[in-house]
Formats: C-alpha cells, structure tokens, sequence
C-alpha cells in the first residue's frame, strides 16, 4: 500500500480540523469523511475542504471500511471518549493535544494504543532547522549544556472581550495556557536538548477572570517556569496567551561551554549559532544541512518553509507508519502522556507555590546519525 490508497476521516470543522485536512492531501491520502458537531458546519466542510461526504455521528465514520486514519480535531475534553471509540474500531489515530485532560486517562490510551499507530501533532520538531538545531546539540557542537531558555507568546487572548471554549474548564481543562502551547515548547526543547525536566518552579496568572460570559475563567492566562534537568542544567520559560503583538512566537535557545544555538518560530528559515568569538546567523540550505534537516527541506534554498510545511511532514512521516515505515522522530501518544504529566506538574507546582517533580520517562528519542554524507 501507498499512501495514496490511505482513507482518511476528521473529527471537528474548526482551525485545526483544515491544518489536518490540507496536510492529509498533501500527503496524499483520501478525504473520505469529516464530522462536526452540527449538520451544518459538516456540510460546509465536505465542501471548503473537499471531503467525500459528511457524516452525523463518529460512530458512522469508524464504520468506514475506507478510513485507514482518523484525525482527533475536537476540543480537549472530548478528546479521550473519541479516541478510545477510534482505537476500538481498529484504526489508527492522530489526536491534538492534549490527548486526555488527566494523566490517568492518558496512560490508559497508550496501553490502548498498542499495535496502532497513534501520533500527537507536535509539529514544530518538524522545521528543517530545528533538525539541524538537535543535529548540532548531539554532534557536540555545544559541549555540555549550562542553561535553556526558551518562551510562546501569543496575544489572541488579550482582551477580556476575546474569547473561545478554551477558556471554559469543562472543555478547556484545569490548564490552558501551558497546556495549549506551553507543551509545544517543552516539547521541542526536549526533543532538541535530549535533555528531560526533572522538576519545575511554577508561576500562573490569570488576568480575566470573567471574559464575555458570566461564567468564571480558572485556567491561566500566563505562566512562567524555573525548570531544572534530569543532568543539572537549569532554565526558565515563559508562556502567555496575553502578550501583545506576539501572534506565534515560539522560541529556544540553548547555551553550552562551546557555543549556543536559538531558534524562533517566526523566522523559520534560521538559526543563530553562538560563540565566544564570533556568532553566525545559519540559513536554510539542504546542501550543508544534516541529514535529518534534508530530508525535511522539501522547498528549495530561499524558498521559505513553515506552519503548514511542518505539519506536512509530520503527517506524512505518521502516513509512513502506518504503512510500516517507522521514521525518526515522530511523536507518539507517549509523548502525548509526558505533556499532560508535564503540565499537571506545573499547576500543582503553582497551587502549592514549590518545587514539583516531574514524572520523568526514559528518554525515548532515538539516537540520531550525524553523519552529513548522508
């Protein structure tokens, strides 16, 4: 089989339902079926998104023989009910984040999820540069790490008239901020460092404590980390859904006895290479790219790649796992449990105002070849 062949079915019509959709055709897999949560929202995107037809209920898409992979798109606390249905109709599953709002719940999902294959869309270790970025941290090209820095800023939350189902508890969960995109961030930070948190400092805030219903808001606007590893490097970060002017600016920077390296989210095509001596913007270019990095460089030099062209790739290499290609790299409901577990620990670090360990797993990122004949 080719991906070709591959069936897909969506679960939501919002946002992230049309990132999923147009990755999947990009891909190449089939747009068999889409459900939303109402008749009509399904119907428009069957046809803005160009689905082969809509359906009323999940349990009418599982029974899709044609649907190989199901994408999870829906709001956060529906998550675990939907793809416990999926995994026990026999497909495979790409679920957003968080995959469960409790780390009990996101443990069993990944006992579920044994024999399928089951992915987390964290995307952003999908830039070319942020290969190229673990590349370097692993080649030694940092020697041993001293500090890790890293923040996600976003302002879409800013004014207390904004507003989204986020911020309701019930379908948000306990965290928003932190949960939503402080999990990208630590996520990329570890994939790029290798390195784990092993315990965490937390601050939240929540400045709008009533938006534009009467309904109390709980989860945090804000929060900010002091963070130490599992081998002694210590950090801080910073998450916020309330910074002005910031739209998407996720970023990291780590800091060696030999040099750093930092990378923004809103300039994609680089890395800033750090040293005593001298420092160095590297730009985006197959050619004197790490193996991994090349193979994610699908655009020419100076072509600029991003948002859409990681979340590509990442489903294209979950395509290629479900077909019994198992490529470096991808994030799995694995990853997905140490998000929630991660994020549990900040909220109870923040309620208690103290240090609080994190569940710390083998690391299971696989050694990477850092050869460039490659």
């Amino acid at each position: 089989m080719r991906a070709a062949q591959l069936g897909v079915g969506v679960v939501g019509t919002g946002f992230m339902a049309r990132v999923h959709s147009h990755a999947a055709r990009a891909s190449g897999a089939h747009l068999r079926a889409i459900v939303g949560s109402h008749d009509a929202s399904t119907a428009r995107a069957v046809k803005e998104l160009g689905f082969e037809r809509g359906c009323r209920t999940l349990a009418e898409l599982l029974g899709d023989d044609s649907i190989d992979v199901v994408h999870i798109c829906t709001p956060n606390a529906l998550h675990y009910d939907q793809v416990t249905a999926v995994l026990d109709s026999g497909k495979h599953v790409v679920c957003e984040k968080p995959i469960s709002l409790t780390s009990e719940d996101a443990s069993v999902l990944v006992r579920l999820s044994a024999g399928c294959v089951a992915t987390v869309p964290f995307v952003y270790r999908f830039h070319p540069m942020v290969r190229e970025a673990r590349a370097r941290v692993l080649e030694g090209k940092l020697g041993k790490l001293y500090t890790l820095h890293g923040s996600y800023l976003q302002d879409w939350l800013l004014q207390a008239s904004d507003n989204n189902w986020r911020v309701d508890e019930r379908a948000g969960g306990t965290s928003r901020a932190f949960s939503d995109i402080g999990s990208h961030l630590v996520d990329m930070i570890e994939f790029v460092s290798g390195e784990t948190i092993a315990r965490v400092c937390a601050l939240t805030r929540t400045v709008h404590p009533r938006r534009s219903s009467d309904r109390p808001v709980t989860n945090e606007d804000a929060a900010c980390l002091i963070v130490e590893t599992a081998s002694g490097v210590i950090g801080t970060l910073a998450v916020s859904q309330v910074a002005a002017g910031r739209k998407n600016q996720l970023t990291f920077e780590l800091l060696g006895e030999k040099g750093s390296v930092a990378f923004e989210n809103e300039r994609p095509e680089t890395l800033w290479l750090g040293g005593r001596g001298s420092s160095e913007l590297l730009v985006r270019d197959a050619n004197h790219l790490s193996p991994e990095a090349k193979r994610l460089s699908t655009l020419p030099a100076g072509h600029p790649m991003g948002y859409q062209d990681a979340f590509n790739a990442f489903t294209r290499d979950t395509y290629d796992a479900v077909l019994g290609r198992i490529p470096f790299g991808l994030p799995t409901f694995v990853d997905g449990l140490r998000a929630v577990r991660l994020t549990e620990s900040v909220i109870e670090s923040a309620r208690l105002g103290e240090w609080v360990l994190t569940a710390i797993e083998p690391n299971k990122v696989e050694p990477v070849t850092t050869g460039r004949e490659q």
